[in-house]
């Protein structure tokens, strides 16, 4: 599978990248991400030639709400749980990280304080871990008690969606809401109805948060809020077609990126996953075992923004 990553689409480069590949046939595309406007995509469709067809999940997704009145019960009250979780772990987190903040401000004996503010970071490290390994728990305990591959309201859906996938040259995942995205991307099992390492060249086009939603960890973050600076946030996990990466769609306009203390400390706190800026006009194709290519622009551990250089 090839996977590359592109910038926000505002200036669309997706139709220049679909020509370089020289494929025939037409791909398969999400923008559940859209939400009620899933289905506006004309603009998209016009940029892949005609080539294209939707996979419809948000669509999907309301009719299972509608045929499956038990599924959907049990999804709003994990739901609920899930939000319940997010909001504590974002009280611990404030605390967690105004105290690596506090030490990084303090003065004292160097050595002393860079001790203390590694193991600051190594507390906010395991705490997003354990909230990441809680969420994952309480989606697998629904499952588990609701298994989808159970319930014809899903498995129908599920078998049209590996059905368009097998028959295209590719798959194209826009952006959206992220949430959205995760969920129906899981819902409808995407990742296992991807091509196997037998189809090495069929790719996987993504931007924004459809990028975000091929990563194991979905971290959301935006420094220019306009209630103020917050922090970054571990979500959920997406698709994990990418592992140890995290990906900063609009990283200049969302990220407070000439603070190198403020950046230095989140990039050690996602270590060793690479921190990559996807800015308008970028293009990542992600090699085998998840190597970037020279010039991608990343985060670097002491806070500043480094292009990575060949090996």
């Amino acid at each position: 599978m090839r996977v590359i990553l592109l910038g926000p689409q505002r200036r669309p480069t997706v139709d220049a990248v679909v020509r370089s590949l020289g494929l025939s046939g037409s791909f398969a595309t999400v923008t559940a991400g859209w939400q009620e406007r899933e289905a506006d995509d004309g603009e998209l469709v016009g940029r892949l030639g005609g080539r294209a067809v939707n996979l419809s999940l948000y669509q999907r997704w309301l009719d299972v709400q509608e045929s499956d009145p038990e599924y959907a019960a049990g999804e709003r009250a994990t739901q609920e749980e899930l939000a319940e979780l997010q909001d504590i772990y974002l009280v611990r987190l404030d605390y967690a990280l105004q105290a690596v903040y506090a030490l990084q401000s303090h003065s004292g004996q160097d050595w002393l304080l860079t001790d203390a503010v590694a193991s600051a970071i190594a507390a906010v490290r395991e705490l997003d871990s354990a909230h990441l390994r809680r969420v994952n728990e309480v989606r697998g305990e629904f499952f588990a008690r609701l298994p989808p591959h159970q319930r014809p309201s899903i498995a129908g859906h599920r078998a049209a969606v590996a059905g368009v996938l097998a028959e295209a040259a590719g798959l194209v995942i826009a952006g959206g809401h992220v949430g959205v995205l995760a969920e129906v991307l899981h819902l409808f099992n995407v990742a296992a109805a991807l091509p196997s390492s037998g189809a090495p060249g069929w790719p996987v086009i993504a931007w924004s948060a459809g990028a975000m939603g091929l990563t194991d960890r979905i971290v959301l973050f935006h420094d220019r809020a306009p209630q103020g600076p917050g922090h970054p946030e571990v979500y959920a996990s997406g698709l994990s077609v990418l592992r140890d990466a995290v990906l900063l769609p609009h990283a200049r306009a969302r990220l407070l990126l000439d603070d190198a203390v403020r950046m230095a400390v989140f990039a050690r706190r996602f270590a060793p996953a690479r921190c990559v800026l996807l800015e308008a006009g970028s293009r990542v194709e992600v090699g085998d075992g998840g190597s970037y290519p020279p010039g991608t622009r990343m985060l670097g551990q002491d806070g500043h923004v480094t292009m990575l250089e060949a090996a």
